[in-house]
């Protein structure tokens, strides 16, 4: 009962700070990171004083991103109705393409950095030290809590402390850089919309909706006097997480049948999360077959997700271990350094030659989620698009369900780590290099035949 009192006393200071700060509201850190950062400042300020918080309040804190997270994959596809490949493909191909090289390309970088450079010197750092900057950038807080039961399997705990830290730095960085590069492409005219930059309204910088434009929070699909609503959507999303549970025991047992060391090693070590999305995926496919009533709301989905989420994120960052980081750090803000050096390439150099229209608006959104979160893409776009005038908007959400079953905390960033305990760097950054190679190839080749035809 405290450990759950503690977290909504962190949700609410966050809120409470985010409100009230200029700098934090320019910043637009959700409410939960900063309550988590809060909660770490306490933890480990106490501690210092030599009087740490009593286990009673934080007993069940780092625990609670390992299952939450599961809760927040399985809603992922629940509530979506889902389009055909085709129209998919049709309204984001060439988006998909280039965020599938900008995701990949983060395993080049981040692996490729640790392979040929960081090892050298730094040589007590395991081979899952180049994985952090793509789990926290690409995958954000959430994939970071959510891999710490896997880091610890793997024999390195630490690595939950970095991922989390590379995710904070992502999302700082993604605001800090995004609006250089939003300002910085509006004085070029490299924007559709040929102004400065939109204002964006106080209400939305201290999060408050106003009142006349306050949305339904969802809709309640079956009645009170059978079923609450909430509750039943609860009952949906735990037998997706039911899915998900059966398939990482198959995937246990298909380890131990094939009796490959390191293919055990991976399925062995294999997260719930991402199979707990499959899972959802199922149940929804069901749902739009079977089910004449449209039990399943999108809106209620959100909330159990969003909910999950929020307390996923205060309670994995205020257990960071900060003493973990202290044998790594200098290496870490490299990496953290290089990631964002990438990131900004792409802008400025692939976008243009990937995208097909309004590249720095399709282009922008993509830097905000690849190295925050997808409201943070959203969130850079509604500045330098504030009327929807482009593409971007349709092209980027449309990519998003493309994209995320295989990264952004998907299957492949799920498999990625411990592939890096079990083979090393290099097939890792092969691999990386290849898909990169891939995508590339999937945009080019075709423009390529039409000028020769």
């Amino acid at each position: 009962m405290q450990s759950f009192i503690g977290l909504c006393l962190l949700l609410g200071i966050g809120h409470a700070l985010r409100m009230r700060l200029r700098i934090l509201q320019k910043l637009y850190l959700p409410s939960c990171i900063i309550g988590g950062i809060v909660g770490l400042i306490l933890i480990q300020g106490f501690a210092g004083l030599g009087s740490p918080i009593p286990d009673a309040w934080t007993a069940w804190w780092s625990k609670l991103p390992g299952f939450l997270i599961n809760i927040v994959f399985a809603c992922l596809f629940l509530g979506v109705r889902l389009p055909k490949f085709r129209t998919l493909w049709r309204r984001a191909g060439p988006q998909l393409a280039y965020g599938q090289v900008v995701a990949w390309g983060q395993y080049v970088v981040g692996v490729g950095l640790f392979l040929f450079v960081l090892s050298r010197f730094w040589g007590h750092l395991p081979a899952m030290f180049g994985g952090v900057l793509p789990v926290g950038f690409e995958g954000g807080h959430g994939t970071a809590g959510g891999m710490g039961p896997v880091f610890e399997k793997l024999g390195w705990p630490e690595g939950k402390d970095f991922a989390l830290a590379s995710a904070t730095a992502g999302i700082v960085s993604a605001i800090v850089v995004g609006m250089i590069l939003i300002n910085w492409a509006a004085r070029r005219g490299y924007t559709v919309r040929r102004a400065a930059p939109a204002v964006v309204p106080e209400d939305d910088s201290i999060a408050v909706i106003p009142v006349d434009r306050r949305p339904s929070a969802g809709k309640l699909t079956v009645s009170s006097d059978a079923i609450e609503s909430f509750s039943l959507h609860l009952v949906i999303v735990g037998i997706a997480v039911l899915l998900g549970y059966l398939m990482q025991q198959g995937l246990k047992q298909l380890g131990l049948w094939v009796g490959n060391e390191t293919f055990f090693k991976i399925t062995d070590s294999f997260p719930m999360f991402p199979l707990c999305m499959v899972g959802g995926l199922i149940v929804q496919i069901f749902e739009d077959k079977f089910d004449k009533h449209n039990l399943v709301d999108l809106g209620l989905t959100r909330r159990i997700q969003n909910t999950s989420l929020d307390f996923l994120v205060v309670a994995a960052i205020a257990t960071i271990n900060i003493q973990s980081l202290t044998g790594g750090i200098t290496p870490f803000l490299l990496l953290v350094a290089a990631g964002i050096a990438w990131n900004v390439f792409c802008v400025l150099v692939l976008a243009r030659r990937m995208l097909p229209d309004a590249w720095f608006e399709r282009s922008i959104a993509g830097l905000g989620q690849s190295m925050g979160v997808t409201a943070t893409g959203l969130l850079l776009l509604r500045v330098v698009d504030p009327d929807y005038e482009s593409p971007a908007a349709e092209a980027f959400a449309s990519k998003q369900l493309l994209h995320e079953p295989f990264l952004g905390g998907g299957l492949w960033t799920s498999a990625a780590i411990p592939l890096l305990a079990a083979q090393g760097s290099l097939p890792v950054f092969l691999i990386a290099c290849g898909a990169v190679l891939i995508w590339l190839l999937v945009v080019f080749v075709p423009r390529l035949v039409r000028r020769t035809a």
